[in-house]
């Protein structure tokens, strides 16, 4: 079975190292599909420190907006995806697509349908932004009700759902054999 793995967590939280080292048990070739956007000095210098830390144990596809086609047009069969991450990538259709609810609604459907889909391991990144206070703002409270519902719809078809605090993996559904080796994972 091609397992489907959701990692979610607050910020800082230890979900790109750990969905990292989950990949790393798979052989070669891996895919990280990156999300953000280098739209500041600050962004583009997180950017490139986390492509150092991956190396070239990874062939890297950014992609912002079209996440769901990308995935369908990757041109060979790789051991596993990671998505990093979600909530930018939601973010990124908030900004591109504003005041369009269907455009995003859209392409967030479709998402959940190609993943569902799709035949090769695939570990995804997301942030859990809904413990803290409902915001003020009208935008603010479509984007936590649209990151709230994709997470929920990816969190059932995934095989595997992981909340990270603290650098600590707390398994939600599954059995992730990945959780054990997560106090070996080095920090920096």
């Amino acid at each position: 079975m091609e397992k489907k793995v959701l990692i979610t967590g607050g910020v800082r939280s230890g979900k790109s190292r750990f969905a990292i080292n989950a990949a790393l048990s798979y052989t070669a070739p891996r895919v990280f599909l990156a999300t953000a956007e280098p739209l500041d000095d600050e962004m583009h210098a997180r950017i490139l420190r986390h492509q150092a830390e991956r190396k070239d144990q990874f062939l890297t596809i950014e992609e912002p907006v079209e996440l769901a086609e990308k995935i369908l047009r990757i041109g060979f069969n790789p051991s596993v995806v990671v998505i990093d991450c979600l909530t930018l990538w939601l973010g990124n259709l908030f900004h591109r697509f504003a005041g369009n609810d269907s455009a995003i609604q859209n392409r967030t459907a479709r998402l959940v349908e190609v993943v569902g889909h799709v035949q090769h391991p695939m570990i995804m990144i997301t942030n859990e932004i809904g413990l803290g206070v409902i915001p003020d703002q009208p935008l603010g409270r479509r984007f936590v009700d649209a990151l709230g519902m994709l997470n929920q719809e990816l969190a059932r078809i995934c095989h595997e759902v992981v909340l990270m605090s603290c650098g600590i993996p707390k398994i939600l559904k599954g059995d992730v054999e990945h959780a054990k080796v997560a106090d070996s994972i080095p920090t920096h």
